[in-house]
């Protein structure tokens, strides 16, 4: 029997199309999706930030939504999950820090089970050091860290996705509808439009 769980990790000032879009695409879709975060459990909230491309040299920031964990972080066991979404924003610049938010992105890995990650997501993949001879698309800016953890920066538009085996990678929002369906591809699920 295939497991319907999803892990998505997120915290505070996360993107919040992000968050929120795979969220409720992925449940839609079937998915238990198992929102959680360093030190908060079920019920606790993280802030999220609205990133948008107004014509500036980088995206602007504003206040988001207040999102709802929906599991407990400390009780997440890897192996009950098909897969795990990486959303961008800020909070995978300190994510990153938290040890065993970087042993459960290199599980997912080792497991060979479908990664998703979008925008600064990347940030993530490389210091759990699972991106080294791999492509990997994210936010421009985020180029330069898939370089140096070993991978090959795909620069795509920003509306289009990049899958490499187990890992699904994207720019930014915008590429929401090829992101999300080259996730569930890899995850098997059956979409009919």
């Amino acid at each position: 029997m295939t497991t319907k769980k999803l892990l998505l990790l997120a915290g505070d000032f996360a993107e919040d199309y992000e968050t929120m879009v795979p969220f409720q695409a992925l449940t839609l879709l079937g998915y238990e999706v198992h929102a959680v975060c360093p030190d908060k459990k079920a019920g606790d909230t993280v802030k999220t930030a609205i990133h948008d491309f107004e014509g500036d040299q980088t995206y602007t920031e504003k206040p988001g939504h207040n999102f709802t964990l929906t599991h407990d972080f400390d009780a997440i066991a890897v192996s009950d999950y098909a897969g795990l979404v990486i959303p961008g924003g800020r909070a995978p610049e300190y994510l990153r820090l938290n040890q065993r938010v970087i042993e459960i992105v290199q599980a997912f890995n080792q497991a060979d089970k479908p990664i998703a990650a979008v925008c600064h997501g990347a940030q993530l993949l490389a210091a759990a050091g699972v991106l080294d001879g791999r492509e990997c698309s994210a936010y421009p800016a985020c180029g330069p860290d898939v370089r140096m953890a070993g991978g090959t920066y795909m620069e795509i538009p920003i509306d289009q996705a990049h899958v490499q085996g187990n890992l699904v990678t994207a720019p930014a929002w915008p590429a929401h509808p090829a992101w999300l369906a080259a996730f569930a591809k890899l995850l098997g699920a059956q979409i009919s439009v």
